[in-house]
């Protein structure tokens, strides 16, 4: 059971040329257009000439009967545990076992020194963070790569290793607005990134290219690299997900430091109660306070304006946050938001319709052709005068846009706590010693 990113990793490390096991499927979830397709023989290796299907997670119980399985594997994360529990029954239900593989089972070792950047649930800051640790490495004299958790929402064999470094690196393969949110940042820091389905190959890349690898965490899964030192992003003004989360509780449980970012927007009382809840978890933790800093590129043209706000997918989606840094944007400066969901149409429309807690912004879907297209005709629809986009993706490379746009951009900083500096200190003392 999967969504594009661990299910294969863990079938690379545990199950790929293991004669114990047989393989019957993959299930899909979270993530729109990635069922109904096949995991390629190129990947799935000479024990599977044919493939294996990654079939939608509803068909779950049919596939345990039809296929006589005996093991049912949990491959995916940013789940609550009520909903946790209720994959448990569906399985034991349906007559299978039900497993999931240790975080540590699931980790390739490194020869280069490793920061893990996890969280607790999506939309917390983890590539903020990132960023940062890899700019201060950088100021530092060091060489920092980042590795980030694979996102296979394409053709999963062109995602095999994906290695960026400049502009020109993103047009080698059809990549995805989600995965231009993830990868197009860090060309801004001058930093080369490292994603993809083989693991193993990413990390031989990434050692090759750098120093120190800083592990861009997805979700709020656990690291696929064994960290030296281990950050857990803390997001402020959503304290009542901390232990409620799988497996960012594991993350709090198993990290060196909590990075609790938002504090400001969250204000005294939530911030208060984050840290109380941290506390109670792990009371060895360390805790570091950070702000995100919110950077519009021209204010001026959202005051008494309508806008319409572009928040990135995933944070708003699954993430479950019901806006980010745009719809702040958006407010703090004056602008008169525009809801767009009576405009939505298509993709768009189906995506307000699950996830109903969404607030008056757009997601950037953008894992099909489709939903690019509907993405472009809600924008289109809206009654609005200009675009904030707070996605960290260049959108108007990849849709056709016909209002202007104000870029929204957001980074962390830490205003209280171990600084970027000594955290790297920190890991390179372990890495050594």
């Amino acid at each position: 059971m999967g969504a594009g990113g661990r299910d294969f990793h863990v079938f690379n490390m545990l199950y790929r040329d293991n004669p114990e096991y047989l393989v019957v499927a993959f299930t899909a979830a979270q993530i729109p257009g990635i069922e109904w397709k096949r995991y390629p023989p190129s990947l799935a290796g000479p024990r599977y000439p044919h493939g294996i299907p990654i079939l939608p997670e509803s068909k779950l119980e049919d596939i345990v009967v039809e296929e006589s399985v005996d093991e049912v594997v949990l491959a995916y994360s940013d789940l609550t545990y009520d909903e946790l529990g209720w994959k448990v029954r569906r399985v034991i239900a349906a007559g299978a076992s039900f497993r999931i593989p240790g975080a540590m089972e699931t980790m390739l070792r490194s020869y280069k020194p490793v920061i893990a950047v996890t969280a607790v649930k999506t939309g917390a800051g983890k590539s903020s963070v990132s960023r940062l640790i890899a700019v201060e490495a950088a100021k530092m004299g060091l060489r920092p790569v980042v590795v980030r958790h694979p996102m296979a929402y394409g053709d999963l064999e062109s995602r095999r290793l994906i290695c960026v470094r400049t502009r020109s690196d993103l047009g080698t393969v059809a990549l995805t607005l989600e995965e231009r949110e993830e990868l197009e940042p860090y060309l801004d820091i001058g930093v080369p990134v490292v994603t993809g389905i083989e693991t193993g190959l990413v990390l031989r890349r990434a050692e090759e290219l750098g120093d120190i690898i800083v592990w861009d965490g997805g979700n709020n899964d656990t690291p696929f690299i064994r960290p030296d030192y281990w950050i857990v992003v803390v997001d402020a003004t959503r304290p009542e997900l901390i232990g409620k989360s799988f497996p960012g509780d594991v993350n709090i449980r198993r990290a060196d430091l909590a990075i609790v970012t938002k504090a400001s927007t969250a204000g005294q009382q939530k911030t208060i109660s984050t840290l109380n809840s941290l506390r109670r978890i792990n009371p060895s933790i360390n805790i570091a306070i950070a702000d995100m800093i919110v950077e519009v590129d021209e204010p001026e043209r959202i005051k008494e304006r309508k806008v319409v706000v572009v928040e990135d997918a995933p944070t708003v989606t699954h993430g479950g946050s019901s806006h980010g840094a745009g719809y702040i944007a958006a407010i703090r400066h004056g602008g008169v938001v525009v809801d767009p969901r009576p405009y939505a149409v298509g993709e768009v429309a189906r995506v307000y319709e699950k996830y109903s807690h969404i607030g008056p912004v757009v997601p950037t879907i953008g894992y099909t052709r489709k939903q690019l297209e509907d993405l472009a005709e809600t924008l289109k629809r809206i009654p609005a005068e200009v675009v904030i986009v707070a996605s960290p993706a260049s959108i108007e490379e990849v849709i056709k846009l016909d209002k202007p746009i104000v870029r929204v951009k957001f980074h962390a900083s830490i205003v209280e706590g171990p600084k970027p500096r000594e955290i790297i200190e920190a890991s390179l003392k372990r890495y050594s010693g």
